[in-house]
């Protein structure tokens, strides 16, 4: 090999060898930009986990100490004492020296309320120890220890505690009150007067439930307190009775009377016709309502059609169209009471036609009737009857007379 082609031979070679070099650095810039480019897409992608923190039910702690309970024979406002119920009757006011006692407790909804014994059963009832401060179960006690909500109903003739209710109130307004009308105010007296009595009372009272309305007497340290649902009326009532505001007084809480102010009247009227609306709009399909109330655009439309039966300009009216019954004009009113065609053909004169003979089903064993003791007649006798063909007897037609006073008639029958 010459010295000419040895040249040429070298320089091929290195240029070859550059060739796989810048190849080489090429592929690894690009592995390098590809795992720099996969960084930033998994760090953009980056799932968040919410963690939920359910918080756990509290068991209702003992507002006192079980040690420390005594059973006493309360003092006599009365002329009988009952054992059943632990207090004295016949009296119809409280003792004037106790309505002026401070109460020995007082319930802190915040730190007292939780879940009991009661909680498993539905219905239950509200504790009255507990509304007063002084329930030393806890947890162990047979009746809720939580405040009443709308969605716990109780019979009318008992309040939220499970006991009964009266006819009438009582002469003080005291007790459990009546179940002649639902009542949800409550009376305060003997509030100490100062510049701030309103937002005093409704700081105090708003602990017990919603608030309707509060009105206020400054001069007379008098309060009404008015609440949207009336169990937390009977709770409140209960859990104020005797306690103290932000003074030394000592409250006195009783059931208010009716409000002889027209206004309230028909304020009352007016909220019991709305949860009426409330319980019929319950009850109602969806559709239905829209359309009573002009929210379904085309409701109108199609009743304007439905109702006119094929009659051009005419519409029935709502009792007509909402009618239901088998007499019905609306075919949807018709629905579901249909008559049979299989009920049994009517029998004229105690037998039944061949045809309906024919289409009476034959029974495959008439069964034997079963005596009955006590009746004027046996068992024989009457289907002896109720087999029996029925003929009713027609009255013969006299023969015409003859003779010559054929004519001659009297108005007398007789």
């Amino acid at each position: 090999m010459s010295d000419g082609e040895t040249v040429v031979a070298q320089r091929v070679q290195d240029d070859a060898q550059d060739d796989a070099q810048d190849d080489a650095q090429g592929d690894q810039e690009q592995e390098t930009a590809l795992t720099t480019t996969t960084t930033e897409v998994a760090a953009a992608t980056e799932r968040k986990v919410k963690k939920i923190i359910r918080k756990k039910r509290r068991p209702a702690r003992p507002q006192v100490d079980p040690a420390t309970v005594t059973t006493e024979i309360p003092p006599q406002t009365g002329t009988t004492f009952n054992i059943w119920y632990n207090k004295w009757a016949g009296g119809d006011r409280e003792d004037k020296y106790l309505s002026k006692t401070h109460a020995k407790g007082r319930c802190n909804i915040v730190k007292d309320s939780g879940y009991t014994r009661a909680d498993r059963v539905s219905g239950s009832y509200f504790c009255l120890f507990f509304a007063r401060g002084l329930c030393p179960k806890g947890q162990d006690c047979e009746y809720l220890h939580r405040l009443p909500t709308i969605h716990d109903m109780f019979n009318p003739n008992v309040d939220c505690f499970g006991r009964d209710k009266h006819a009438d109130y009582r002469d003080d307004m005291g007790g459990t009150g009546s179940f002649m009308r639902q009542n949800r105010t409550v009376y305060v007296g003997r509030i100490h007067v100062t510049d701030d009595i309103e937002e005093i009372v409704a700081r105090h009272f708003a602990e017990w439930g919603q608030i309707e309305r509060i009105r206020v007497l400054n001069t007379r340290g008098v309060a009404f307190i008015t609440y949207t649902n009336e169990a937390n009326a009977q709770f409140a009532k209960e859990a104020m009775a005797h306690q103290s505001l932000d003074h030394e007084e000592v409250l006195n809480v009783r059931w208010a009377t009716v409000d002889p102010n027209p206004m309230a009247k028909a304020r009352d009227a007016r909220r019991i016709e709305e949860q009426a609306a409330e319980a019929i709009r319950r009850a109602l399909p969806a559709e239905f309502i829209a359309e009573m109330e002009g929210k379904d655009p085309e409701a109108r439309k199609r009743r304007k059609i439905e109702s006119s039966y094929g009659l051009e300009g005419y519409e029935a009216p709502d009792e007509v169209y909402f009618a239901r019954g088998p007499n019905a004009i609306n075919p949807v009113g018709r629905q579901g009471y249909e008559v049979g065609y299989n009920e049994r053909l009517m029998i004229e004169n105690g037998t039944a036609s061949e045809e309906a003979q024919s289409s009476l089903p034959i029974a495959p064993q008439q069964q034997q009737p079963k005596e009955e003791s006590g009746g004027i007649f046996s068992s024989s006798t009457l289907a002896a009857l109720q087999t029996a063909k029925v003929s009713v007897a027609q009255k013969p037609t006299p023969a015409a007379s003859t003779g010559p006073l054929v004519a001659y008639d009297s108005e007398d029958d007789e």
